[in-house]
């Protein structure tokens, strides 16, 4: 039994990492009133087996595994649910669900609606609202919390007259905020010096995504007329600056076309590192365009390390060859490790429409990046169905679960991936000489295993095992100065009170990691 057990494992093990690293987990493909589109996804950090998510046009989704099996529910209010899913957790672990309106009483998104359930897996109440301004359109928000505080701020785009092209219509950015659970909201506030038209194309204003500095500042960008700028406040979104920061051009503008998409943007997302590493309270902004022509849409990222008041030079994050297209990004910080993760739609291994999925992660501040495939197969979309404006990504403690839709022909479908971080690497042939890491043998293996590893020269080392939550569950080594040479550890679990299972082992020496795969078995 032992043997058949272990022969399974071995071929179980040989065909993941042939076929796919990352398990796809299918979320929705019926969804309520319409087809599921532009999801949204958030990872609990005071425990990160729960998640919530969401899609249009009132799909709300739950997971208290990890992501592994999800619950399907739909949201109702009187002020209706009309689209832009938007969720977030607080630190009291309620979960709050923004979207627009379309209530009985009132006209076609006149408001930002947000409706809370105290628990995972809770009811929803009928939900409190922002932005009222009579025919005035309220469109495409976004929330966040800041957790020193549990205060909620959102921001969003204030439309005169939506899709009206007459000059005397503008559009805005406006910010509310919430000192009380989401119970009551603050009056809208424009914050943008620069108006933008109403046509909901390249010269309207929109994209505002609000980030949390490291002093409870409120970052946003956002883009329109004047290209990517910035705003902030200082004071929990009392007072913003007297002129918006220019983070860049948006060359060829924030619309664009993506063949077989029924509309595509490449509008920013801002995010900032809290996690008390080497780049904490750097701010980044993310986005898309056609600088490079109108069939090499590329992943762009600005940062700032001096609160926003300075931008440096775009940064390209895919790494292909030029004339593919990337299009659909969003990006998260690890508020743990400092590592930021990407999120995109990818062409790259096609020449016709066909489309994968891929993330990016940079683990030294947005400098460099790997590229690495998480959908399990292609999909060739048809662009007289929506497939939405956004996909999402929520990381934390290396937990990292991205969030999309997938167009097969007319037909909608929302996912997520059990994306490894620990099986994310550069090519062999990019990786320093300092180190090489050997997998262990025998594996799988029942009762210990050989690790080996080789220095080119001495070296501080960390030599660990994590579970597949990335938990350290041993430390063979912690920072200790090893000489050149090869080396052979040997790794008896019942030492640690390991069960049995998959797991990691990492070697470390400085900012070069080096992980494999091993799997325990009894």
């Amino acid at each position: 039994m032992i043997r058949n057990i272990f022969l399974s494992l071995v071929f179980l093990t040989s065909s993941m990492m042939v076929f796919t690293q990352h398990t796809n987990i299918l979320i929705d493909d019926i969804g309520s009133y319409m087809q599921p589109e532009e999801p949204t996804i958030i990872v609990n950090p005071k425990n990160t087996d729960h998640m919530v998510g969401g899609s249009n046009i009132d799909n709300m989704y739950y997971s208290t595994d990890g992501g592994y099996t999800w619950n399907h529910n739909t949201l109702n209010s009187t002020y209706g649910v009309w689209g832009d899913p938007v969720v977030i957790v607080d630190t009291a672990g309620a979960y709050y669900f923004f979207h627009l309106s379309n209530p009985q009483q009132g006209n076609w998104i006149d408001r930002i609606v947000c409706q809370k359930t105290d628990m995972i897996g809770g009811s929803w109440n009928n939900g409190s609202y922002m932005g009222l301004n009579g025919d005035k359109e309220q469109d495409k928000e976004w929330a966040i919390v800041d957790v020193t505080n549990n205060n909620i701020y959102v921001t969003w785009t204030q439309f005169d007259n939506y899709g009206s092209s007459n000059p005397d219509y503008k559009s805005n950015i406006h910010f509310s905020r919430s000192f009380d659970g989401g119970a009551t909201w603050s009056e809208a506030l424009r914050i943008n010096k620069v108006s933008g038209d109403c046509v909901d194309d390249d010269n309207t204003v929109e994209g505002a995504i609000p980030a949390i500095g490291p002093e409870g500042e409120i970052y946003v960008a956002w883009a329109g007329p004047e290209g990517l700028v910035f705003d902030r406040s200082l004071d929990q979104g009392t007072s913003w600056l007297e002129e918006d920061i220019f983070i860049g051009p948006f060359p060829e503008g924030w619309a664009y076309d993506i063949p077989g998409i029924s509309r595509c943007n490449g509008l920013p997302v801002t995010k900032c590192d809290l996690s008390g590493g080497p780049y904490h309270g750097t701010i980044y902004v993310n986005w898309t365009d056609q600088r490079n022509g109108t069939d090499d849409t590329d992943v762009w990222i600005a940062k700032s390390t001096d609160g926003g008041d300075t931008w440096g030079e775009a940064i390209r994050v895919n790494d292909d060859l030029p004339g593919r297209q990337q299009f659909f990004t969003w990006m998260d910080v690890d508020q743990l490790t400092g590592y930021l993760y990407f999120v995109f739609y990818d062409r790259r291994n096609y020449d016709d429409n066909n489309t994968d999925v891929y993330m990016a992660l940079s683990r030294d501040g947005g400098e460099t990046f790997i590229n690495f495939k998480i959908s399990e197969s292609p999909f060739l979309p048809y662009s007289a169905t929506f497939f939405g404006d956004y996909t999402n990504v929520s990381v934390y403690n290396n937990v990292v679960r991205p969030i999309w839709a997938r167009l097969e022909g007319s037909d909608l479908s929302v996912w997520t991936a059990i994306v490894d971080p620990f099986i994310v690497s550069v090519d062999e042939e990019e990786i320093p000489s300092l180190l090489s890491l050997e997998q262990n043998y025998p594996n799988p293996f029942n009762e210990s295993t050989v690790i080996s590893f080789k220095l080119t020269e001495a070296a501080d080392i960390t030599l660990r095992v994590f579970d597949v939550y990335g938990q350290v569950v041993a430390v063979i080594h912690k920072h200790e100065k090893i000489r050149a040479g090869k080396h052979i550890r040997i790794f008896n679990p019942e030492e640690y009170s390991i069960s049995p299972g998959m797991y990691y082992f990492s070697l470390e020496s400085g900012n070069i990691v080096m992980k494999k795969k091993m799997i325990f078995v009894k």
